[in-house]
């Protein structure tokens, strides 16, 4: 409420300051011609005149110039200008565009053998929008899901260890990874941040058996910078397989100490 008080009254200002500086200009410019015809007739005058009048016209003057460049200097200093409208267009999202980058992202999708059901992305610059089914749901997080089967027993736990396989894609389509092709699972502990958030918070609600794609946000997907691999934001999509879930324990011998997981 203050800083609208505040822009409020800086306008008024503005506007006031504004119009007296347009009036105080133009008589400015009216009393220049003046201040001419002024100082030739002092000076022309000046001989022949020993009057006082004559004097304090032309002191007076120079008081009124004095003013009029003080109320100069204050408006330039203090920076009070009148706040003009901006000429500038917001950019509006045109839905050729958009329907043009959707129709280029699934021919991408195609040239890469993308999966049945796979989700599209349409993006224009930092701005993306993912295109699913609606048997995709979202959690608060901002993680976008769906089960395909959903599996038996009870979800893991902190601390518990998964077995899985996965299948990594980009937003292309393009498969980055997959344990099928390595011949062997995968396996974490959860909550010690063996994985990116979002695919953690994709497999903790699973069950074993259960078969899930996950599409991972970049707030919940991995870090970005020159030192890490991913050089941008990026969607990033995982199907999942759960195999198991196992407990583990600490062991200790003698001065040796890990975890064992049944």
């Amino acid at each position: 409420m203050f800083s609208m008080l505040y822009c409020f009254y800086i306008s008024i200002s503005c506007s006031y300051f504004l119009t007296y500086y347009i009036s105080a200009y133009a008589r400015v410019g009216i009393v220049s011609t003046q201040r001419k015809k002024t100082a030739i007739f002092c000076s022309s005058h000046s001989l022949k005149d020993n009057g006082a009048s004559l004097q304090s016209g032309c002191v007076l003057h120079r008081k009124e110039n004095l003013s009029r460049r003080f109320l100069l200097f204050v408006l330039v200093s203090s920076g009070l200008s009148p706040t003009l409208p901006s000429s500038g267009k917001t950019k509006s999202k045109n839905p050729y565009d958009e329907k043009r980058l959707l129709e280029q992202n699934k021919q991408r999708q195609k040239e890469n053998n993308a999966p049945k059901d796979f989700p599209n992305f349409i993006r224009e610059g930092f701005e993306v929008k993912v295109v699913t089914s609606e048997d995709y749901r979202k959690s608060d997080s901002g993680l976008i899901y769906r089960d395909y089967e959903v599996g038996k027993g009870d979800c893991p736990k902190a601390g518990q260890q998964v077995t899985f396989h996965y299948i990594g894609y980009n937003e292309s389509g393009r498969r980055i990874d997959s344990t099928y092709l390595q011949g062997a699972p995968a396996r974490i502990r959860m909550g010690t941040n063996a994985v990116v958030p979002g695919f953690e918070e994709g497999i903790r609600a699973m069950r074993p058996g259960g078969k899930r794609r996950i599409i991972i946000p970049p707030e919940l997907g991995p870090p970005v910078g020159p030192s890490t691999f991913f050089s941008s934001k990026q969607f990033e999509v995982f199907d999942i397989e759960l195999l198991s879930i196992q407990n583990c324990q600490r062991r200790t011998i003698a001065f040796y100490s890990d975890v064992v997981c049944n």
